[in-house]
Formats: structure tokens, sequence, C-alpha cells
């Protein structure tokens, strides 16, 4: 007997008690010869070896995700849920409209479905006007808290937090020029169970607005004023 034949000794197939199981992550190649007259010896042996390790040791093989797997859906949003994360702050640079799900709001943005005209400065007041302004805010409000007080292309924003019937009421003024727009909006939404419509309206917010617009003086137009403009 050769060498390779006491190192690789026959390895007797019939041994093996069936059925076996064999990986199915890895398909073993059949040994094969050019000359079919040649008897495949130490290919023999070798494929013996190979297969006594892939009986004996486990090899790794890839996950396949399944096709009915698909990604988690998101929760459903809702009234509620949109009231609880109020965004405050310029859109576009313009003070932003009145979300639908807060009625507690008034805004001068067109879109507003609670729509205000904007304030008008007088000649005079111009100079100093945030500062005017906060002043106004702390005389007829309680517990101000200035949030914000910052220059920006689209004009001066300022922004405060004010005490309200239910929680807290967040105040917003973009003052450029003359001009002065504003939203003023409660940050708590009600909700009355079993009904799904937020509880609230801005009659609360006007009331608010006309007291500072009154402490510092200057001019808004209404309605009613450019009905009698137009007669």
């Amino acid at each position: 007997m050769s060498l390779i034949g006491h190192l690789f000794p026959p390895f007797d197939l019939s041994s093996i008690k069936k059925p076996f199981a064999i990986s199915l992550c890895h398909q073993i190649p059949k040994p094969t010869s050019q000359n079919p007259n040649i008897k495949p010896i130490l290919l023999s042996n070798l494929f013996s070896l190979a297969l006594t390790v892939t009986l004996n040791s486990p090899l790794p093989c890839l996950a396949i995700p399944s096709i009915n797997s698909q990604a988690p859906l998101l929760p459903p949003t809702t009234p509620f849920s949109e009231s609880k994360n109020l965004q405050t702050g310029l859109q576009d640079g313009k003070i932003p409209p009145c979300p639908s799900v807060n009625p507690s709001c008034v805004s001068t943005n067109p879109k507003s479905a609670s729509f205000a005209f904007p304030w008008m400065i007088p000649e005079t007041s111009i100079e100093n006007a945030i500062q005017k302004l906060q002043r106004a805010i702390l005389e007829t409000q309680k517990n101000v808290k200035f949030l914000v007080n910052e220059e920006t292309p689209y004009g001066q924003y300022l922004k405060a937090e004010v005490d309200a019937w239910f929680g807290r009421d967040v105040l917003e003024f973009l003052v450029k020029g003359d001009l002065v727009n504003y939203r003023t909006m409660s940050t708590k939404v009600t909700y009355i169970y079993p009904f799904t419509t937020a509880f609230g309206n801005s009659k609360g917010e006007d009331e608010r607005m006309k007291k500072i617009l009154d402490e510092l003086g200057w001019y808004a137009p209404s309605f009613d004023g450019l009905i009698d403009d137009m007669k």
C-alpha cells in the first residue's frame, strides 16, 4: 500500500446509517476524472475526509428573508396626536396659519381660518418697536416668558408664552418696518369624550391681542372699518 493509502485509508460509506443529513447551504461537487479507466483512489480518500468534516462541523448559511416580510406600519395620524405636537416658528419667512386641529388660535396669515388683520405701527413708534411690544405684553399678560427674540431676513421675530384659561398660550410676532404680523395660540387642545372635534374658540385670543394693541396705541384694520371706508 502506498504512503497516501496509509494517510487516507478507504472510507466505507456503507458504515454510515441512513438516512443522514447533508448541509443544504453548500453542495459538495463530485470528483471527476478525464480518464474513466484510472481509479480515483486519492480523490476517493479526499472525498471521504471532506464528507466526514461536513457531517461533524455545521457550516454557516445565509438567512433568506421571508417573502411575506414587510416594513412595520407607522401608527395612524389623528387630530389628537397632531394637537400634541403643535409647530411654532416662521414658515417660509411668514407667520404660520392656525392649525386645523386647534380652534383656540388667531393668525394674520391669510390661509388661517381664524384670520386677523396685521397691526400698523405709527411712524413715531417704529423705533424700538420690539421693546415697546415686550413692555405691552408684560403689562397686560400674566407670567410672561420670552422664548425667542431674534433678527431674521424677514424681520424681527418675537416668541413668548403667557398664562391662559387652560395651560399656556404662545404668542408669535414678526415685526418688519411699520407692519406687525402675529399668531396667538393655545398650547393645549381640549377634546371632550366621545367627540373627536377639539373644544375651544378664538374669542379669548382676540381679546388678548386687543389688550396688547390698546396698550401700545397702534392701529389694526378691521372688516367693519373697511366696509365703512367703502361707503
